[in-house]
């Protein structure tokens, strides 16, 4: 087995009397594409927020790129790139000003692949990002966290709310090309058919606790009902019930 980007060991993590992490263990090779699947409120940011280091562990352990996170945040945030649901851009920054201000921070920032992630887009250098459409800032999120070619791709919920287009883009050949780069992907959503499309590997969690965890080949592969291979949607419904069921696409 390769070397683990990330090791999270008994992680367990309260807010008041809910539990929002419960014993939680995972483990992730490189060069791979992780689906991270729950419904909202299931636990999947928490676990994020722990592996960017803005959450310290309560009890338990958590490792990303064998650093602590929290006690080594330049060792382990210079390698990753970040992309959430949110994607709180500075709307009066131009997006040429946002790539330059930007690559200042990043010392392997490729000044080649921006542009060609900018064109592959069709971002306006001179447009405000405060007059981009939803899927125009998420584009332009999406070329922040890449150009520097992170070791590291974090998705939390990156396509909830956008268009196919926008999707394709961040699901298709972005993601797939990360991955094949010898980089890893860990990838939020509870919009399971997009995890499907591009995961090698799922995790399902449901209140706090992972309920399934295995290369998405293997998970397919052992429910089949009458022959017929379950959709991940199908398996997700089995595991953890229709109550908790992902939440449609807002």
């Amino acid at each position: 087995m390769s070397e683990s980007v990330i090791n999270v060991s008994d992680l367990t993590r309260r807010f008041g009397a809910t539990t929002a992490l419960d014993s939680v263990s995972l483990s992730m090779p490189r060069g791979a594409v992780y689906g991270l699947v729950g419904a909202n409120g299931a636990g999947k940011t928490t676990l994020i927020k722990h592996v960017l280091g803005l959450l310290r562990a309560e009890s338990g352990s958590v490792r990303v790129f064998g650093h602590d996170p929290v006690a080594d945040p330049v060792a382990v945030l210079s390698r990753i790139g970040y992309l959430s649901e949110e994607n709180d851009l500075p709307g009066w920054m131009r997006v040429d000003e946002l790539i330059r201000y930007s690559r200042a921070f990043y010392h392997a920032w490729d000044d080649a692949y921006a542009e060609e992630l900018r064109q592959t887009f069709a971002l306006d250098p001179t447009a405000k990002i405060k007059n981009l459409s939803k899927g125009q800032k998420a584009r332009t999120g999406l070329l922040i966290a890449l150009a520097f070619r992170p070791e590291l791709l974090v998705l939390d919920e990156p396509s909830s709310g956008l268009d196919p287009i926008v999707r394709r883009d961040i699901l298709g050949a972005v993601i797939r090309t990360i991955a094949d780069e010898g980089r890893t992907v860990l990838f939020s959503s509870h919009l399971l058919e997009e995890v499907e499309q591009v995961a090698d590997h799922v995790t399902m969690i449901s209140h706090g606790k992972i309920v399934l965890s295995a290369p998405l080949d293997e998970i397919k592969e052992s429910h089949r009902v009458n022959g017929r291979v379950l959709s991940l949607d199908e398996i997700f419904v089995a595991h953890v019930g229709t109550a908790e069921a992902p939440a449609p696409d807002a």
